[in-house]
């Protein structure tokens, strides 16, 4: 048994059409031949989602096999090299669920040096402590299988999935922009619209209908400010605000004309807002209440949750049940964080695909952008001198894509760097646990967004 180990998870490696592109393809088999060469008595876990086997609609079971190794020859050439040098262990995701339900999976797999193993959870030794890792998505309402094992056993996600992630990779080719396919990079999915509104305004619509609604949208703001200051004027409270602006925009001529012509339009705007307000209000409400007894989104009381709460609640049950388990590890979620629960660790492993930053705009109602970026990373946990064990966060250089406009750039601030997490954390957690540390004594490292 091994005393290092190294995880990663959340590949999401394959699928139909645009989702057979790996972007870091590369970074990987770079990373397997570093592993390959190690010293260390050390073994590599997948905690899941290696593979996008939901995203796969035109082969069934483990054909999906044969049609990862059709387009990733080289991945799992790897594979086979780092196998026969350090163990690999595979658990299975969510979005590769179907790794437990066919026995030919593992053999398969077992031909390339990969061990699977069919379970929710494993737990490996590292000294006299030992690490809990699954793939988390037990936890997550639309992801959790029911009756795991079960071919049939699909979670709401796999037909979400199915008709919009798999679709959205069969259609992403045909837009002006190869973007449709990120989809999958959306976290939460209720952002699903908004990333869809942003990218068809500043990629797909027509160019000089973009050009011809930007003023609106930018001067929308003023424009509240224009229809207070004309209901002064109308009914008589105080005129000169009304006088100031129209005197203003006077002196700049033909510009000014225009100006007022913009703010007279969101005039007009504005109050046919005001007066459908009320019943979109109403329906949406009243549509936001079916979701929820559906389970599809939230509801009030479930809001201020952290999205990262239930995971610590799920450890903190995993650290009662064996006080010998001294890090739980999860992924699912795309969130890589360090989180100390008392004297013991909660990592999220992240992921490897591309990363989507929201940034709002620095004026007007444009829509917000989604900025991309890449986190690659691994953790690294071994025993450390004094006995207890090291957690080392491990980071691979790959340059953000710039996919964004210049107009997306122009019209928001540059995105906030990331916190970093720490490099390395040692804890030496009690052999005898009968304590449980509330919510305030979990700290939290996260980059942010």
């Amino acid at each position: 048994m091994a005393d290092t180990y190294y995880l990663i998870s959340d590949l999401h490696i394959g699928g139909d059409e645009q989702l057979r592109h790996v972007d870091f393809l590369a970074e990987l088999l770079e990373f397997l031949r570093d592993l390959e060469t190690t010293d260390e008595d050390a073994e590599l876990i997948v905690a899941g989602d290696a593979f996008g086997l939901w995203e796969f609609t035109e082969v069934e079971g483990p054909a999906k096999f044969d049609a990862l190794l059709d387009q990733y020859p080289e991945l799992f050439d790897q594979l086979r090299a780092t196998g026969a040098a350090v163990p690999i262990t595979f658990i299975p995701g969510n979005h590769d669920y179907e790794l437990a339900c066919y026995d030919e999976y593992a053999d398969r797999l077992a031909e390339y040096n990969v061990s699977l193993e069919q379970v929710v959870s494993l737990e490996r030794p590292v000294g006299d402590h030992l690490v809990h890792v699954e793939h988390g998505m037990q936890e997550d309402p639309n992801n959790r299988v029911p009756d795991f094992g079960n071919p049939h056993a699909n979670p709401p996600g796999y037909f979400v999935n199915r008709q919009i992630t798999s679709r959205a990779g069969q259609l992403s080719g045909r837009g002006k922009y190869n973007w449709l396919k990120d989809i999958q990079a959306v976290t939460p999915m209720t952002q699903i619209p908004d990333w869809l509104i942003s990218n068809y305004f500043y990629r797909e619509m027509s160019a000089w209908l973009r050009f011809a609604v930007v003023p609106f949208l930018l001067l929308f703001n003023l424009g509240l400010w224009y229809v207070g200051i004309y209901a002064l004027d109308r009914f008589g409270v105080w005129s000169f605000p009304m006088t100031l602006v129209q005197g203003v925009l006077a002196r700049f001529g033909p510009v000014g004309r225009l100006v007022d012509l913009v703010f007279t339009a969101n005039l007009v705007l504005i109050v046919l807002l005001l007066a459908i307000s009320i019943p979109l209000y109403v329906f949406a409400r009243d549509v936001r209440k079916t979701l929820s007894r559906f389970g599809l989104v939230r509801s009030g009381s479930d809001e201020g949750e952290a999205p990262a709460q239930k995971y610590l609640d799920r450890a903190e049950t995993v650290f009662t049940a064996n006080p010998a388990v001294a890090v739980y590890v999860y992924g699912h979620t795309h969130r890589s964080a360090v989180t100390a629960v008392g004297d013991r660790l909660v990592l999220n492993t992240g992921t490897w695909l591309k990363r989507l930053r929201r940034v709002e705009a620095r004026l007007g109602i444009v829509p917000p952008v989604y900025y991309s970026s890449y986190q690659l990373n691994y953790f690294r946990i071994s025993p450390s001198d004094d006995g207890g064990v090291s957690v080392k966060y491990e980071t691979i250089d790959k340059a953000d894509p710039s996919d964004e406009t210049l107009l997306q750039r122009f019209l928001t601030p540059a995105p906030k760097r990331r916190s970093e997490l720490p490099a390395e954390t040692v804890i030496d957690p009690s052999p005898n646990r009968t304590d449980r540390p509330s919510g305030s004594d979990a700290a939290e490292s996260t980059p942010s967004e």
